[in-house]
């Protein structure tokens, strides 16, 4: 018995020295073990989805050295119909695409927009700054005029954006900004999408589609809505737009089906023209799936190719 004991007490002791040595081994110096943590918390903090900032226009501080531009940005944005009526050739706002000026988190938040730019945009051909961006939508989306260069306006909207953009670096994932392009866009049934809009849409758009406000119901076709050289004109943005953020308080309910045939139906409904249609992709690649006043005709008489329509996205 003295002998297994002493047997069982000698294994103990050597697995003991061994772990002795072994640390000896694999030790780190603090400072490399802090540097390791570092690394790993930086990582982990670059994987992890970032939380949403809220921002308030109330929260500006007064001593801000842009502060009268950032507000009045922040208006320009919200109320574009209002505070540049004379640029504005539809009852719309930025606002009417982003809710509450960019600041919502729930329908294409524009919060970090800046860091985005310059960057190049296929339709363009070219590396867009911030400034071509938002003229850009001024005489798409807005239907209207291009803000001049250096203006009050201008800058103003720019320095908003910056902004609402402070706490965000270049290449920060921003979840709350995806692409809610439909990749795959089922054939539209526009009889369907018509029944849906009746059922689902007209409380806020109103029945002959020119909407109830700019910022509560905005007009979706007719001459006070976008033009069709707007992002919106096209089956896939219009689709995927509608499925993220539509109906309000009821989003991702609608399936790919119901999205198109709505997406149909308000598409083929007169609109504003977009007179440089030519010179959009000068690159080549120009999508499909623009509903011009030619597929707008097509899918009113019921002569619309639908599959050509959305070759690429089926």
């Amino acid at each position: 018995m003295k002998q297994l004991i002493a047997a069982i007490i000698g294994i103990i002791l050597s697995i003991t020295a061994g772990i002795g040595v072994y640390s000896q081994f694999v030790s780190v110096d603090p400072v490399i073990s802090d540097g390791l943590e570092a690394q790993t918390a930086m990582a982990l903090a670059q994987d992890r989805e970032p939380t949403f900032p809220q921002i308030s226009m109330e929260d500006v501080p007064k001593d801000h050295e842009n502060f009268e531009s950032i507000l009045y940005g922040y208006n320009l944005v919200n109320e574009t119909h209002v505070y540049a009526e004379d640029k504005v050739g539809a009852n719309l706002s930025c606002t009417s695409c982003h809710a509450g000026a960019g600041l919502q988190d729930t329908v294409a938040s524009l919060v970090g927009v800046s860091i985005d730019y310059p960057k190049y945009i296929a339709r363009a051909g070219d590396l867009v700054t911030i400034e071509k961006r938002i003229n850009g939508c001024m005489v798409r989306s807005m239907n209207g005029e291009t803000f001049e260069v250096d203006s009050e306006e201008l800058d103003a909207i720019v320095a908003y954006f910056d902004y609402i953009s402070e706490d965000m670096e270049e290449g920060q994932k921003r979840p709350w900004a995806k692409s809610v392009d439909m990749k795959q866009v089922p054939t539209p049934n526009v009889q369907d999408g018509e029944e849906l809009y009746n059922k689902s849409c007209i409380s806020c758009h109103a029945a002959d589609g020119s909407g109830i406000g700019a910022n509560t119901g905005p007009a979706l076709w007719g001459e006070t809505s976008f033009n069709d050289g707007a992002g919106l004109a096209r089956m896939s943005k219009m689709a995927g737009f509608i499925q993220a953020y539509m109906p309000i308080g009821q989003e991702m309910r609608l399936s790919d089906q119901e999205a198109s045939d709505l997406a149909a139906f308000i598409l083929m409904q007169d609109r504003p023209e977009w007179g440089k249609h030519d010179k959009d992709w000068p690159e080549g690649g120009k999508p499909a799936d623009i509903m011009t006043k030619e597929r707008r005709k097509e899918a009113q008489n019921g002569t619309i190719d639908w599959t050509e329509v959305l070759a690429g996205f089926q």
